[in-house]
């Protein structure tokens, strides 16, 4: 790019989430502080008029989450003809049930001639036949051929049912030993009633989740990279991409419904070769997630008393014979 002229779009970065898309411009914005290059963000939840700007200005690098741009492009606000590049981010999120539609509404406005790069840490059977189709004569770059958690990384679980997941929570931060954490839920109304609840108890929080607007998430993810939460309670949505320098702990207060997403949970922690842990309450209903996401890594993962109940554990599953319905046929003699 540092040999095209100015004044062009040339490359679009696209990512599921606004944190993501932020992180990804506040980065290339370092890569390029000593050059003439410019990249904007584009997303929802805040101002139209300046993305509107760096459309019309043709700033070089476009990082943008799917519904904005669309909505800039229905207004014809958006200018991607001439677009040389087109980064699809979390490839495997970008290309689910609820991002492709988006995604090839997008294609239709970008030109033939262009390279298209698909990054992501996993990438599911599924997807990978939609990148066969979606690419022209592709080839796969693979830094680990399997997606496993760094070895600085401790990963425990605790059986545990949903009622007193709060309660098992409170009592692990009494050790001061969890002195930073993201906690993931599965819904957005479990985030609020479990930040509530911290607080209510003394511990300092903030949540990040969808029905959030941009400023209150933008806020609550910086005031915690500052220290001034110990807790930040958050949705899948702070699962993928986001990077926070010494985060000490991942507690997952439910299990992923997708394997996948477990890997990018606990990949939050332990970033660059430093020391962290990840917590996981199992509630009984829960435990075949556990074995699915135990298949992915190839290893059974350890298994931890619950402070409040001892007596409760994960058992490994146990073999089941398998016995065919249909009577068996009784061999004819030979005599």
């Amino acid at each position: 790019m540092l040999a095209q002229p100015r004044g062009t779009t040339r490359a679009l970065i696209l990512a599921p989430t606004r944190e993501l898309a932020e992180q990804i411009c506040a980065h290339l914005k370092d890569l390029a502080r000593h050059t003439k290059i410019r990249v904007s963000a584009v997303y929802g939840g805040v101002g139209f008029e300046p993305q509107v700007a760096a459309f019309k200005r043709g700033d070089d690098v476009i990082v943008a989450t799917p519904g904005r741009l669309l909505d800039h492009l229905s207004e014809g606000t958006a200018r991607l003809d001439s677009l040389e590049t087109l980064v699809l981010d979390e490839a495997d999120r970008m290309l689910d049930m609820g991002f492709l539609p988006q995604v090839q509404r997008i294609l239709k406005h970008i030109g033939s001639e262009h390279q298209t790069l698909f990054f992501s840490a996993t990438l599911p059977p599924a997807i990978s036949a939609l990148v066969r189709d979606m690419l022209v004569d592709p080839v796969r770059v693979e830094l680990a051929p399997k997606p496993k958690p760094v070895e600085s990384l401790t990963q425990v679980l605790y059986a545990v049912g949903h009622e007193h997941k709060t309660a098992l929570f409170l009592e692990l931060l009494k050790d001061n030993d969890i002195y930073n954490a993201i906690v993931f839920t599965r819904t957005k109304a479990r985030a609020d009633r479990l930040a509530i609840a911290l607080e209510k108890h003394g511990v300092a929080a903030d949540k990040i989740h969808g029905d959030r607007s941009q400023a209150q998430r933008t806020r609550a993810l910086a005031n915690f990279k500052r220290g001034k939460f110990r807790v930040l309670v958050a949705t899948d949505i702070a699962a993928r991409g986001i990077d926070i320098t010494e985060l000490g702990h991942v507690v997952n207060f439910d299990v992923p419904a997708v394997a996948e997403d477990y890997v990018h949970r606990i990949g939050r922690t332990a970033r660059a070769k430093a020391a962290g842990k990840a917590i996981t309450f199992v509630a009984p209903e829960e435990e075949p997630l556990v074995r699915q996401i135990e298949f992915i890594l190839g290893k059974r993962l350890e298994r931890t008393l619950n402070p409040l109940f001892p007596q409760a554990s994960i058992e490994a599953p146990k073999p089941v014979r398998v016995f065919s319905s249909r009577p068996r046929r009784r061999r004819a003699s030979r005599w």
